[in-house]
Order: structure tokens, then sequence, then C-alpha cells
């Protein structure tokens, strides 16, 4: 099954750069290891890196 990545990071599928880059930020924060103990925090935080890695750049953008 495919991600959504404009679901995991919470924004509208026509989220602007900026929007995008924020809202990463608020859940890198949210899900960093070394601030969130909860078990699956660290594989939160790839998923969202993830979708940032996926969302901020263009070429990669196309193919989802």
């Amino acid at each position: 099954m495919k991600k959504d990545f404009y679901e995991l990071l919470g924004v509208s599928k026509n989220a602007t750069k900026d929007e995008i880059k924020t809202a990463y930020r608020k859940m890198a924060l949210k899900f960093h290891p070394d601030r969130n103990k909860e078990p699956d925090a660290e594989e939160k935080f790839k998923e969202i890196n993830e979708a940032y890695e996926v969302l901020s750049n263009d070429q990669k953008k196309i193919r989802i």
C-alpha cells in the first residue's frame, strides 16, 4: 500500500513548499527519538523524513 505523504505531514495536496517545510519541522520535533520515548517514535520519524524528502524534491514529487 502506497503511503500518502501529504496526509502523513498533515498538509493538503496543493500545499506550498513553505507549508510542507513547516509541517515537517513540527512533526519532526514531535517524533524525534531523543524527545519522544514512545516505541514507534523512531519509525514515525523515519516516515516523516521520507515524506519530506519526496515532497520537497520536485523530481520525486512528480512520481507520487
